[in-house]
């Protein structure tokens, strides 16, 4: 049967504000969410989170609500409860199996239950079922979740959606894990259960949110609260989240917090008593339970001694004063994510965040650069090159070009950078490279060549650049974790609803950091602590030595390295007959020295500290029995019954003891999630089954100019037909996509082409205002210590390279730029190539040149002491501060 579709002439449309395509509105409403209430106290560096979820059935029959959420992947959940009915009934923790066994013979039995559940360390699921028609059911959940510190902040994160993440593999038959819009595959078996049906945009009825956020400092010098990404109100210490909002980014305060060193010890009587995020312990000092809490050993040893009481310490350390030894020579593989979901201002924050990167390096490391989708790219042929100024303009050149495509296939990619790191220089089959790859050939210092005793002297770093939005976690630590030994990985998480749990995770794994970046305006600032963390650490081969106390074995988390900035904070288990005692804190500095620290303990109070040292150390047993270890299954769930909290193996059930029906539910429902802010949505996307017509499944990621052939460039598919499984929320491209021509700013087009000397591209007033502002950061930089000054003028020096190019030759600034680059070294005065710098950018930007400089002659052009400003018309086409004098930088235009 043919059925003959009319077109609607846009003078027929009244469109309705807000509305989107398909929406459902009734009387009774149309989706069991009601509304998201969360209650945060901030004590200190530690938050103590209550979460209230409302459902209300709209229906004429019993239901079961499904609705899948994201909290804090570091945070502690300890408690569960379900409020229905004038009816309150406490969850109970309980191995995850069995839990599901009590719900579903509770709803068998016609009783109303309620199951919590962890997917992923940051994805959780809640079903609520035999709900009665009009009944409304309040789940409340308790969570203590540590703040992560650095450079002299605090940052509380709470996610409130679950992002749409890429799901490889090929489907699996049977029935679903989950309700969710994704089949289950080999490579993510539960993909149904972490991906939750998107609603349309400008969807009319959204759940209402409510958050308010208490800040006690706890004796720290609270300086400054500031938020990212909502419109906030305060009153008093209380911190709201203003009317209106929606569920599609995370919540984020940046609280400016003066730290100090201190061990708190916790005995287990006094973590029995008080209400989360309460009590000294909780701001004893920065960044409870920070990136660094993975757990080295086994769940033994929490058993309690006879000789003594056990409990819970927190050392917090502050870094020593950086001094000025060189940094370390380096081997950088930079890995970015250019796939579907990365469209829009997330491609251009990790184009340029993977560029800061590139700009960092220096004339002692090697590096390569891959961006991938669902094939790998190389800047490079071969293996690691050297960073030279050529090599590293290629490679800015090489990100300038990329755009959003394809799917998010990040497992191959991880491979390709170890066998890099590993010496291996083929890339991998199926590998592609960038179009110019193979012009250059560099010989010098080639990982394959260099001897063992080389290799073990250059520090081995991998930077992942990505929003995390993929599906198969477990399956990506399961095949690098073990790996990793020896690299260090640094993961920049791009996106305002990003992964956090699984870049978190690998991160912890290499013994790096994870840095997030929400808008554009954090990228400038995240990127400076990814800098430092290339660079090496103050203090390495961290250990502990306990006096006056017991560490029980294997409960401490990982001690990893000291960096600038950034307070290191390891927890663990202690016995003894009181909490007191003390830590030696022994490591070497980066010159071989040895260092340590002496703390004393105090004694502090409230649960949090346990419950945030419980959930790291089975984050780290759950990630060793992701990498393999399945023997550890039953170990994480006696530390997770032992210690009351919630993770990967056990569940919170709740089962009220009335009977409110014959049988079970009648009708399931699982809650459609809000589309993240700042994604591109598809114009076209499939509906939902019958029953839920306002609701719809992501059927591909629209790119801006996609390149030909792309995924893009296809039509988005129809709705699928009755029972056909649904459509993956990636479409992923088959091969890669032909290259366009570059668009926008190129260093590459300053070069000269070998062999053919040095181009002018433009006159002097063409570059004065790029060292007008060369000249205001040198002053900004000034009161930076003088290890970070030294590295500033070498990086300073191959910007200068480009200006000097672009006006086919400058003396003076030819001859500072190669004095520049030997900032670094010890011998070379540090006050007199400042001050010499200082004085030359002065002197080019102020009106009048330095003796003895010459500007290139050509027709139209301006001498280098003139005086009158540059115009558009006299600056090069790819100079982003002349061409674009007085508007915002291109990143930020709408």
């Amino acid at each position: 049967m043919t059925v003959p579709i009319t077109p609607l002439r846009p003078e027929e449309c009244r469109p309705v504000p807000d509305a989107g395509l398909g929406a459902l509105e009734t009387e009774k409403g149309n989706l069991p969410l009601e509304s998201v209430d969360v209650a945060a106290h901030v004590t200190g560096l530690v938050a103590g989170v209550e979460v209230v979820q409302t459902f209300r059935n709209a229906f004429d029959v019993s239901l079961e609500a499904t609705y899948v959420f994201p909290l804090p992947p570091r945070a502690a959940v300890t408690a569960f409860r379900m409020e229905a009915d004038d009816r309150v009934v406490d969850g109970v923790l309980k191995e995850r199996g069995q839990a599901r066994a009590d719900y579903d013979q509770a709803l068998a039995e016609g009783r109303r239950a309620a199951i919590a559940e962890e997917d992923r360390p940051d994805v959780f699921t809640i079903r609520v079922g035999n709900v009665v028609p009009g009944e409304r059911v309040v789940i409340r959940l308790t969570l203590s979740q540590p703040l992560p510190y650095e450079d002299g902040a605090a940052e509380f994160r709470f996610p409130l959606v679950v992002a749409p993440r890429y799901i490889p593999g090929a489907p699996l038959p049977g029935p679903a894990a989950g309700g969710g819009v994704a089949p289950d595959t080999d490579a993510v078996p539960d993909a149904s259960r972490i991906t939750p049906p998107v609603l349309l945009p400008g969807f009319p009825y959204p759940v209402r949110l409510s958050l308010a956020t208490t800040i006690d400092p706890a004796g720290l010098g609270l300086r400054e609260v500031r938020s990212s990404l909502h419109e906030v109100g305060r009153e008093g210490d209380t911190i709201r989240l203003r009317p209106g909002e929606r569920l599609d980014r995370d919540f984020i305060l940046r609280l400016a917090f003066d730290a100090s060193s201190s061990l708190a010890l916790v005995p287990d009587d006094a973590a029995d008593t008080g209400s989360p995020g309460a009590g000294p312990a909780d701001g004893s000092g920065p960044a409870e339970g920070r990136a660094k809490d993975t757990a080295e050993g086994t769940a033994e040893g929490v058993a309690k001694d006879a000789t003594g009481s056990e409990g819970t310490f927190v050392l917090t350390l502050l870094p020593p004063q950086e001094d000025a030894t060189r940094t370390a020579s380096r081997d950088v593989v930079l890995l970015l994510d250019r796939s579907g979901s990365m469209t829009g201002w997330k491609m251009v924050a990790a184009r340029r965040a993977a560029a800061r990167i590139v700009d960092t390096l220096t004339r002692h490391d090697r590096f390569a650069v891959l961006s991938f989708d669902s094939v790998v790219e190389r800047a490079f042929s071969g293996g690691l090159v050297d960073a030279s100024d050529r090599n590293r303009y290629r490679a800015v050149e090489h990100l300038s070009r990329l755009d959003a495509r394809g799917g998010t296939e990040m497992l191959a990619p991880l491979q390709e950078a170890l066998r890099l790191l590993d010496g291996q220089d083929a890339p991998a089959p199926g590998a592609a490279t960038g179009t110019d790859s193979g012009r250059f050939r560099e010989d010098d210092d080639r990982p394959g060549e260099s001897g063992l005793s080389r290799e073990q002297a250059r520090d081995r770093v991998l930077v992942l650049v990505t929003d995390g939005q993929v599906g198969n976690e477990d399956e990506i630590l399961e095949r690098i974790g073990a790996r990793l030994h020896g690299i260090r990985v640094h993961t920049v998480g791009i996106d305002r609803a990003v992964n956090a749990g699984f870049l978190g995770r690998l991160a912890l794994l290499g013994s790096g950091r994870c840095e997030l970046v929400e808008s554009e305006d954090r990228l400038d600032a995240a990127m400076e602590h990814i800098h430092r963390r290339i660079g090496s650490p103050l203090v390495t081969d961290v250990a502990l030595k306990a006096e006056g106390m017991d560490l029980v074995a294997d409960t401490v988390t990982h001690a990893g390295s000291l960096y600038p900035g950034v307070p290191l904070v390891v927890s663990g288990r202690y016995r003894g007959q009181r909490p007191a005692g003390a830590l030696t804190v022994q490591g070497r500095t980066a010159d071989g020295r040895p260092w340590e620290e002496r703390i004393e303990g105090r004694p502090a109070h409230g649960p949090a500290a346990r419950a945030v040292w419980a959930r790291a150390h089975l984050r780290g047993l759950e990630d060793r029995y992701a990498t393999g270890d399945h023997s550890l299954e039953q170990r994480i769930v006696d530390t997770s019954l032992r210690f009351g909290v919630l993770c990967r193996f056990t569940a919170f059930v709740a089962v009220d003891t009335r009977v409110t029906g014959e049988g079970g539910p009648a009708h399931r429902v699982i809650q459609p999630v809000e589309p993240p802010s700042g994604w591109e949505m598809p114009t076209a996307m499939p509906l939902m089954a019958a029953g839920a017509p306002m609701m719809a499944k992501m059927a591909t990621f629209t790119t801006t100019g996609p390149p030909p052939g792309s995924a893009a460039d296809r039509p988005v598919a129809a709705a699928p037909p009755p029972g056909a499984p649904p459509a993956p929320p990636f479409a992923a491209a088959p091969a890669p996509a032909p290259r366009r021509a570059a668009r926008g700013f190129s260093i590459g087009r300053f070069l000269p082409h070998t062999g053919e000397g040095t181009a002018q591209v433009t006159d002097f007033d063409g570059i004065r205002p790029l060292l007008a502002e060369e000249l205001t950061k040198l002053g900004q930089a000034e009161s930076l210590p003088e290890r970070e000054r030294r590295r500033y003028l070498a990086d300073l020096a191959s910007r200068l390279r480009v200006v000097d190019q672009m006006v086919g030759g400058h003396p003076d600034l030819t001859v500072l730029a190669a004095d520049l680059e030997r900032a670094e070294w010890a011998e070379v005065s540090l006050d007199e190539l400042w001050q010499r710098t200082t004085d030359l950018l002065t002197t080019l930007t102020g009106g009048s040149a330095s003796a003895g400089s010459t500007s290139p002659a050509s027709p139209g052009s301006t001498s280098p002491g003139s005086t009158s400003p540059a115009s558009p018309s006299s600056t090069s086409p790819g100079s982003a501060s002349g061409a674009e004098k007085g508007r915002r930088p291109f990143w930020k235009r709408s």
